[in-house]
C-alpha cells in the first residue's frame, strides 16, 4: 500500500481542503503517516498570508525532499497559486496545482509516479466561478467538523494577497450543505465550523436567488441531531439583523462571532481599504451584545501598518481596548508583492512592529481575562473535546468560545457535552467542575 503523507499551512479553510485530500487518497487506498515519517508521497498545502507562511512552505518542501528523495513532492495552496514557477524549481516538487483542481490531486501523484518531469497545472484563478465541490470521504478524528461552504474574496484589502490567490466568489450549494451536515452528524460530530475565505458573502454569487449566509445557517440547523453551529472569521458589515436574530434565538447557534477589525483608527482602516469606521463598528458591536449579552466576540487586528504613527498606534490600541473583545489574534503587518499596501512609502521599522505587537498582545491578554472573570461562578454546557495525557485534564468548549478544563475521572469522554460551573481561571481558560 502506498504511502501518502499531507501537510498544511495557514488558515481553517486550508485545514479543510488537506483533510478533503487525505479522504481522497485515503478512497484510493493510500496509507496516510505522519509527515515526519518517509512517505511516497508528500502533499504540502501552502499559505501566502505572510512571508513567513511562504518561507515555511518551503523549508517542508525541502524536508520532505530529504525524508525522501525518490518520492513525489506535490504543492499546493496559495502560496503554489501565486509562486507557481519558484516553487517548481525546489528540489524534489514534481506537482503544482495551486488553489483549484485538488479533485486531481491523486490523479496527477500517480501521472507523476509514472512519467518523468514537473507537472505544473496552475492556471488563472480569476476565471474561476463555481464552488469546488469535492466529496467528503471519511472524516477527521475531532469532535468538532469544519465545513468549508464559500470560497474566494473581492474585498481586496490593500495589504491582503488573498483575492489574487483564491479568486472570486463561490458559493457551496445549499443541498450540497445539507447533504455534508447529513453526513457530519451521522458520523457523530456535535458542532460543525461553516468555513470560507470570505464566508459573509455567501450566497453572493448565486445571481438572482436572493440567499445568504442565513441560508445556510437555517438549512444546517434544521437537522436536530446536531448540537451546535459556528461560524468562522466574518466582516463586521455582513451582521444581517436576519443573522443576528438567528445567534439570538437558536440555542444550538453558538454564541460566538469572530469579528476582525484589522485597525481602530480611521486613518489606517481607509489606507486598508476597510470599507467602515471604527465608530460604526462600535456601534455594531453594541448592538451585538444588546441582543445577545452572553455573547463571545473575537478579533483579528494588523499593527505597523504603512503610516501607522505613534500617535495612531495608541489610537488602534485604545480603541481595541474599548471593544472588550474575549480574544485577539495580533500580527505585525507583512508586505506582500502585488498588493498597494507594499507601493507605500511609509513603512514602518521592523522593531516598531515588534514593540507595537507585545503592547497590543498585553492589552489583549487582559481583555480575554476581564472577559473571563464574568463567567466564574457560572454553568455553562460544555463540549469535550480531548484529554492532555501529561497533565489528565479534559477540555472542551462552551458554546462562547471560552476553554474549560477539568480533572478528569474517566466520566467524560470526548465528544460529551456536559453542564460545568466555571470555577477559577486557569491555563488559557478556565478550570471548572461538573455539575
Amino acid at each position: 500500500m502506498p504511502k501518502v503523507a499531507l501537510t498544511t499551512l495557514g488558515c481553517k479553510v486550508n485545514q479543510v481542503e488537506t483533510e478533503i485530500m487525505e479522504g481522497l487518497f485515503r478512497n484510493r487506498g493510500y496509507e496516510i503517516v505522519d509527515f515526519s515519517e518517509p512517505a511516497d508521497f508528500y502533499i504540502i498545502n501552502t499559505c501566502s498570508v505572510t512571508h513567513l507562511g511562504e518561507r515555511k512552505s518551503r523549508q517542508l518542501i525541502r524536508r520532505a525532499n530529504r525524508l525522501n528523495d525518490n518520492a513525489i513532492i506535490a504543492v499546493t495552496g496559495c502560496y503554489a497559486q501565486i509562486a507557481s514557477d519558484e516553487i517548481s524549481k525546489i528540489e524534489g516538487v514534481r506537482v503544482v496545482i495551486g488553489t483549484k483542481q485538488r479533485d486531481k490531486i491523486v490523479d496527477l501523484v500517480e501521472k507523476a509516479a509514472r512519467e518523468d518531469g514537473l507537472f505544473n497545472e496552475v492556471n488563472d484563478v480569476m476565471h474561476m466561478h463555481e464552488f469546488e465541490d469535492i466529496p467528503l470521504y471519511g472524516t477527521p478524528h475531532r469532535t468538532r467538523a469544519f465545513l468549508k461552504i464559500q470560497d474566494g474574496c473581492c474585498n481586496f484589502c490593500s495589504y491582503c494577497i488573498i483575492p489574487y490567490t483564491r479568486g472570486p466568489i463561490r458559493s457551496r450549494k445549499l443541498e450540497s450543505i445539507k447533504t455534508a451536515v447529513d453526513q457530519l452528524v451521522e458520523e457523530n460530530f456535535h458542532e460543525i465550523v461553516f468555513t470560507g475565505i470570505h464566508l459573509g458573502a455567501y450566497g453572493r454569487d448565486f445571481k438572482g436567488e436572493n440567499i445568504s449566509l442565513s441560508d445556510a445557517v437555517e438549512i444546517c440547523l434544521a437537522n436536530e441531531n446536531l448540537k451546535r453551529l459556528r461560524l468562522g472569521s466574518l466582516e463586521s458589515i455582513e451582521i444581517s439583523p436576519r443573522l443576528l436574530e438567528l445567534v439570538k434565538t437558536h440555542k444550538r447557534f453558538t454564541k460566538h462571532l469572530h469579528l476582525p477589525l484589522q485597525a481602530g483608527s480611521d486613518e489606517i482602516l481607509k489606507a486598508m481599504n476597510r470599507h467602515y469606521t471604527t465608530e460604526e463598528f462600535a456601534r455594531l458591536i453594541e448592538s451585538i451584545r444588546r441582543e445577545v449579552p452572553d455573547i463571545a466576540i473575537s478579533t483579528d487586528i494588523i499593527v505597523g501598518f504603512p503610516g501607522e504613527t505613534d500617535e495612531l498606534f495608541q489610537k488602534s490600541l485604545e480603541f481595541a481596548k474599548s471593544m472588550g473583545f474575549m480574544k485577539m489574534h495580533v500580527f505585525p503587518y507583512s508586505k506582500r508583492a502585488g498588493t498597494p499596501a507594499a507601493k507605500m512609502t511609509n513603512q514602518i521599522d521592523e522593531a516598531v512592529k515588534k514593540q507595537r505587537v507585545h503592547l497590543m498582545q498585553k492589552m489583549a491578554e487582559q481583555s480575554a481575562t476581564e472577559f473571563y472573570q464574568r463567567f466564574l461562578g457560572r454553568e455553562l454546557e460544555v463540549l469535550f473535546e480531548q484529554e492532555q495525557e501529561q497533565d489528565g485534564y479534559m477540555e472542551g468548549l462552551t458554546s462562547n468560545y471560552i476553554r474549560v478544563y477539568i480533572k478528569n475521572d474517566r466520566v467524560i469522554t470526548s465528544g460529551d457535552i456536559r453542564l460545568v460551573k466555571l470555577v477559577k481561571l486557569f491555563k488559557d481558560g478556565i478550570l471548572g467542575e461538573l455539575i
